[in-house]
């Protein structure tokens, strides 16, 4: 099974999201739902907050669905 992985980028953050790993604890969309909407498509829009909050919610990630990188 091959991994799929989805990039999300914007000014100083890249965001992997691993949807096969992923455990929908909900720990993003309850942390920042103007950032992660799962109504809307792209589901991440990462202009909605600054870099940092967005890695401090993405931190939260309990199975790590959700990663970045700092640009």
């Amino acid at each position: 099974m091959s991994e799929n992985i989805k990039t999300y980028e914007a000014e100083g953050i890249k965001i992997y999201w691993k949807p096969n790993i992923c455990k929908h604890a909900a720990e993003c969309v309850k942390g920042l739902p103007s950032v992660f909407n799962t109504q809307k498509r792209p589901w991440v829009s990462l202009q909605n907050a600054t870099a940092e909050k967005i890695m401090e919610v993405i931190d939260r990630c309990p199975s790590k669905a959700l990663t970045y990188e700092q640009k």
